[in-house]
């Protein structure tokens, strides 16, 4: 078992990152935790309160959009360099991060004119030890900076430079301050993991323990700390891998003291109740309640066609029936959510920043303050990856660890325009062809989701010599790590025709089957 200190807020060392608002920031937390190695992302104005909280073995400071020397720059206190030197933590500035660094130890940053870089470039190595080693000389690396490092304050080496960019990889051996001027994070760096695992592990020595069971021990300890030995916890269990791996880690922690209540909104795809009650209850043996409010949703999303609006209502309905279903287990005052990381950043910058609010997700930040409940979410600081890695440890059967992820509103967002029980029954019966078919092949271990979605547009068609006028069926079938960023994917055409032709014959109301094609970004995964 790890060594590490386990709390709600996180565990203790591993690797602090500092978002400057860089495009890649949750990137280099996720190349970090590849090696093993927990990560951890906070905002300059946070960082030096992280810093003492988590006592990290190394800091990274992410690039950004900003130059150094603007006035509305993103800054922290420079003391953290301080701090980092007294506890032996290494420091890696990344473009941004360099050129901060750059500025606060007796360097210089000026606009690069002619000295600028975009894309790849060629890494001319000077020294290739340390930080260096096991990195090519020539080898391609990604640049995007407008700025450069004109000078560098005493002290400092360069290691490697690119044709424009005399330090392109600088460090300061003594206090081990590193900077790059290109992202190692990205795929276009062909040994940028060479050299985040060179820092890390060699130059800071962090510990690789972010391991599934560690992660598991961990997970256990805190929610026992935070819940005590005789508190009770309910928790929203809605049967996709989240709420699910959060309520079998809760169990472990806690036995019976958890209290698993599943909402049947009527939005649910096929076979969705049945599987839940037959897993949960009579196999993992928890209390579980089942509340059939499918009445209740559809009429209060009758006429509704705005999507926010759509998950606002569905958010509030939710959080009104659970909130009954909670004050009725009089003992339990912890709630507990399979809130992940992503749900966090999309919906409410929860390290701080500025990121902009994609979409409402029900289980984040619309909690009423009369529930008075204090929230257990054992998954908050992990991607979807990492939770699948810790249902399997966790035991879950691979049939749910492995499904594709299900959206909190569920069918409602699937179906643009208007949600009717009529509309609702053609999509679930697309939605179980489309799986059907995929897992016949085994498809679905190259697909991160693959589902139907309603198109109220009328199309015309034919069907029996008879000519009919009725909506489309979209499918989307996309891959992705963490749903960040996904890419459509081309099934073979064989399978594509064998969903279209089931569709068409055995779903009613659809004349037409589409592919969508997009990729997030500049689209999202869902369509509403």
């Amino acid at each position: 078992m790890s060594s590490r200190t386990a709390s709600s807020d996180g565990p203790r060392g591993g690797v602090l990152i500092v978002d400057f608002g860089a495009q890649y920031c949750q990137l280099i937390a996720r190349r970090v935790r590849e090696l093993g190695v927990y990560s951890r992302i906070t905002v300059p104005e946070r960082a030096l309160f992280q810093f003492e909280h988590m006592r990290p073995e190394a800091v990274i400071l992410s690039g950004g959009p900003r130059s150094v020397y603007a006035s509305d720059a993103p800054d922290l206190d420079p003391a953290i360099l301080e701090r980092a030197v007294a506890i032996g933590a290494p420091v890696l500035g990344i473009c941004y991060g360099l050129q901060w660094m750059a500025q606060h130890t007796g360097g210089k940053v000026t606009p690069a004119r002619a000295g600028a870089e975009y894309g790849r470039t060629e890494l001319e190595v000077v020294d290739a030890s340390g930080f260096l080693a096991g990195v090519r000389d020539g080898g391609i690396v990604w640049m995007s900076h407008g700025d450069k490092v004109e000078t560098l304050g005493p002290g400092f080496d360069v290691l490697a430079k690119s044709a424009p960019c005399p330090f392109a990889v600088v460090a300061d051996r003594k206090r081990r301050f590193f900077g790059l001027q290109f992202h190692p994070e990205v795929a276009h760096t062909e040994d940028g993991g060479q050299m985040l695992e060179n820092f890390v592990r060699q130059i800071a020595g962090c510990r690789d323990d972010w391991s599934p069971g560690n992660i598991a021990d961990n997970k256990v300890a805190a929610v026992k700390e935070l819940v005590g030995d005789e508190g009770e916890v309910v928790l929203g269990l809605s049967g996709g891998v989240d709420s699910s791996v959060a309520a079998v880690l809760i169990h472990r922690a806690i036995g019976a003291r958890l209290h698993c209540v599943f909402v049947d909104n009527g939005l649910l795809r096929h076979g969705e109740r049945e599987g839940v009650e037959s897993l949960f209850r009579d196999h993992y043996h928890m209390d579980l309640k089942v509340v059939d409010a499918s009445e209740q949703f559809l009429g209060e999303l009758a006429g509704v066609v705005d999507p926010e609006r759509k998950r606002k209502i569905i958010g509030h309905i939710f959080v009104d029936v659970f909130r009954a279903e909670a004050r009725s287990l009089r003992n339990a005052k912890f709630l507990g959510q399979g809130t992940l990381y992503p749900d966090v950043i999309e919906s409410v910058a929860a390290h701080g920043g500025a990121t902009s609010t994609i979409k409402s997700h029900h289980n984040v930040g619309g909690l009423p303050e009369d529930l008075d409940m204090t929230l257990v979410e054992p998954l908050r600081d992990l991607f979807k990856d990492e939770v699948r890695a810790l249902g399997r440890e966790l035991g879950l059967p691979a049939s749910l660890v492995d499904r594709q992820p299900f959206p909190g509103p569920g069918l409602a967002v699937r179906c643009l325009g208007e949600v009717r029980r009529e509309r609702l029954e053609s999509l679930r019966g697309a939605d179980r062809i489309v799986r059907e078919e995929i897992e016949k092949e085994g498809l679905q271990r190259g697909l991160w989701q693959y589902f139907a979605v309603y198109v109220p547009q009328k199309s015309v068609g034919v069907k029996g010599d008879a000519r009919v006028y009725e909506d489309v069926c979209v499918l989307r079938l996309v891959s992705s790590l963490d749903a960040m960023t996904a890419d459509w994917e081309l099934l073979p055409a064989a399978i594509l025709a064998r969903i279209s032709n089931r569709i068409l014959n055995e779903v009613a109301g659809f004349s037409r089957v589409c592919l969508d094609i997009s990729s997030k970004p500049p689209a999202t995964i869902e369509w509403e």
